[in-house]
């Protein structure tokens, strides 16, 4: 995506995919979140991913959508779910998730689980990290693999994180994947090639701790996350350095842990 983002407007990005960019833009949400709306060529169904923010505009476009099968939610943050039970009340669809107090009209999804509407069969993969709840979906119809990533791998920048090991090993899964296959984030621009991200990721991570553990050695071992941040994100925008505390508070705990 380039120039200034499309508020509002149906885009279509692959044979499989169309996004709606919502009008809630931060510098957590970068542009804004991407609700993704899915459907196989010649399918009848649509099934909406990340319905994001309760912004009137936003939840009439979705709520226009005709024959809406299955709304899903990647994590349960609020610029990804808050628009879900009015949304799909509206569309008179269920709603699913990896956290049961999410869904509506049906059960949670799981790991490994293939989910069949819209003429697709999108596999649940349960990658922690950024959230417990965190999953991504993908998705094998016709040449290339498809996958939604909600938070877990963005379109640019680094995601926040609250558990550094498990999401370390849900990079190891993205980095699995085949290559070319095109990352549907729910901030930022789409990833051409995901498990080159993923492993662009796992190598900025290591950096990090490397530049955490050299601010212990500096700082002491007892130094706060905020300490921290100070330090080894002087060269940030401060106005970014309370998301980096999170970061570094995960980070902290795995090198206490690990070693």
């Amino acid at each position: 995506m380039t120039g200034h983002p499309a508020y509002g407007v149906l885009r279509q990005v692959s044979p499989l995919a169309t996004v709606l960019l919502q009008n809630n833009p931060s510098t957590m949400t970068l542009d804004g979140t991407n609700t993704w709306i899915l459907q196989a060529p010649g399918a009848s169904g649509r099934v909406v991913v990340d319905p994001g923010h309760a912004l009137d505009d936003h939840v009439d476009t979705l709520a226009s959508l005709p024959d809406v099968e299955l709304v899903l939610l990647t994590h349960w943050h609020p610029d990804h779910t808050e628009a879900a039970d009015v949304v799909a009340e509206r569309l008179g669809a269920p709603v699913r998730a990896f956290d049961p107090q999410l869904c509506r009209g049906a059960g949670p999804i799981g790991h490994g689980e293939v989910l069949r509407a819209a003429g697709l069969a999108l596999e649940v993969l349960h990658t922690p990290g950024h959230t417990d709840d965190s999953v991504v979906l993908r998705l094998d119809h016709g040449e290339r693999t498809h996958v939604l990533t909600g938070d877990t791998v963005l379109g640019r920048g680094t995601t926040v994180l609250t558990d550094l090991g498990a999401y370390l090993e849900s990079l190891r899964t993205l980095r699995a994947l085949p290559e070319g296959a095109l990352g549907l984030p729910g901030h930022g621009p789409e990833l051409a090639d995901l498990a080159h991200t993923a492993g662009e990721y796992l190598r900025h991570r290591e950096q990090r701790l490397d530049q955490v553990r050299q601010a212990l050695r500096r700082l002491g071992e007892d130094a706060t996350p905020r300490q921290v941040v100070e330090l080894v994100y002087a060269d940030v925008d401060p106005a970014l350095w309370a998301p980096a505390e999170e970061s570094v508070r995960a980070q902290l705990e795995y090198l206490r842990t690990h070693g």
